[in-house]
């Protein structure tokens, strides 16, 4: 694994829980702030307790968290845990984009081959 500072498990548990388009659609309502399971599932054609089980891969995963407020149960993103997964992409990212920079640097009209060894 080329980031080092998260284990293959948890890379699988969130890309697992964001593979799925509810799941995503959550992730992106809870990143304009904290909602309970009632205001999450509005838009959604769904019932409640799928909902609630889409919270919990979300939040197995490390994605989410709960609280309690007084009677109020709201569900937050965890920004760190993305910014991971984020940061674990972008490590092959920036290693592909190196790789490219040498092979266009190579491919390059003004490149001069390095000289070839004749065989004796």
């Amino acid at each position: 694994m080329l980031n080092k500072g998260m284990s293959d498990e948890t890379v699988n548990l969130g890309f697992a829980a964001l593979a799925d388009p509810v799941r995503r659609a959550i992730i992106a309502r809870l990143s304009r702030g904290p909602a309970t399971v009632n205001e999450i599932a509005e838009p959604f054609e769904i019932s409640l307790q799928a909902v609630s089980k889409h919270i919990q891969v979300l939040e197995h995963a490390g994605l989410v968290t709960r609280t309690r407020e007084a009677q109020r149960r709201p569900v937050h993103l965890n920004p760190d845990a993305l910014e991971a997964l984020t940061a674990w992409i972008d490590g092959y990212r920036l290693l592909h984009e190196q790789r490219f920079r040498r092979l266009d640097a190579l491919l390059a009209p003004d490149a001069t081959p390095a000289p070839r060894k004749e065989p004796s």
